[in-house]
């Protein structure tokens, strides 16, 4: 089956700062800011939406097509996702920008501030649908490009693809009517806790209004677990337990790569939901989103310690 995932690529640049800021801030002053602050390095990790979700897929033996677009700096992330086997070709380089980017910084009380430049997302990725087979498509809605995100629900629906869309951290930007309409043409709604309040918030539909229109929503709860509701059943899935949490960041794309995964074996989404939770398992026990890694026989094993026989995985 092939897997279509749309969102972004990024680059993300993780800084130190050995101080706190509030010594440097001066609450009279905070209109006439000019600082410069000495940090202890800089780590820089492959992240965005897609391809964080991608990578979770490639560890479970899948080749989903990567739909986004990078910048002039796309040497390394091409190279990278080729050497974890995924395939580049439906990825847009755009000569004139520089890839998404976000420069993090924390200081020694765990605040941070955060740049973010969009560069090359704010370009569509211009998804060729020649070709598609409905029949044995799945396709995931990340957050990227808005225009992407609101034109690929209705390209899927039309070509009758299996779409799940993910809003995410896309909300802020969206109005109302806009939102209903891409829910409404997909066939799960997947967020956190924090999202769906302000996918409620924004719509002005209840939990009821939002199944009246997509089949499932899926609401992930960090160490709570994860919940799976349809007008007719309420599916809770814990949380794999795990004791040496190191960055919870890239906890969700993991868990969708998980959760992809299961769909596209065509085991019931509460098996999918668990395979999701253990891909997120993984995940939160190292820095950066696409750092960890698992072989399918530890997996299975973590699977089967967790939740029962897991599910036979087919490559």
């Amino acid at each position: 089956m092939d897997v279509l995932v749309s969102g972004s690529l990024a680059y993300d640049r993780i800084m130190d700062f050995p101080g706190r800021y509030d010594d440097h801030f001066m609450p009279d002053q905070l209109h006439n800011i000019n600082l410069s602050l000495m940090v202890n390095g800089l780590v820089e990790n492959f992240g965005g939406t897609a391809g964080n979700i991608a990578y979770a897929l490639s560890l479970l033996a899948e080749k989903p097509r990567i739909l986004a677009a990078i910048g002039q700096d796309s040497q390394r992330y091409l190279g990278w996702l080729e050497r974890c086997g995924l395939e580049t070709g439906d990825i847009r380089v755009i000569p004139e920008e520089f890839t998404a980017s976000a420069y993090i910084t924390t200081d020694l009380n765990g605040n941070q501030i955060t740049f973010f430049n969009p560069g090359a997302m704010k370009h569509s990725s211009e998804l060729n649908a020649d070709g598609i087979d409905p029949e044995n498509t799945i396709a995931i809605v990340a957050p990227g490009n808005l225009d992407d995100m609101a034109r690929y629900p209705k390209v899927y629906r039309e070509l009758g693809v299996f779409c799940i869309f993910d809003p995410g951290q896309s909300l802020p930007a969206w109005e109302g009517p806009a939102l209903v309409d891409a829910i409404a043409l997909s066939d799960i709604l997947i967020s956190n806790e924090f999202e769906l309040e302000m996918i409620t918030s924004k719509t002005g539909l209840s939990i009821d209004g939002l199944l009246d229109r997509v089949g499932r929503v899926i609401t992930t709860k960090g160490a709570a677990g994860t919940e799976v509701l349809t007008h007719n059943e309420v599916t809770r899935v814990p949380a794999v337990e795990t004791t040496n949490v190191v960055d919870p960041t890239g906890a969700g794309d993991a868990f969708r790569g998980g959760l992809i995964k299961g769909l596209v074996m065509g085991i019931q989404i509460e098996r999918a939901a668990q395979m999701g939770s253990v891909c997120a398992h993984y995940a939160i026990q190292r820095h950066g989103t696409q750092e960890y890694s698992f072989t399918l026989e530890e997996y299975t094993s973590k699977m089967e310690q967790v939740y029962g026989p897991p599910p036979r995985f087919v490559h």
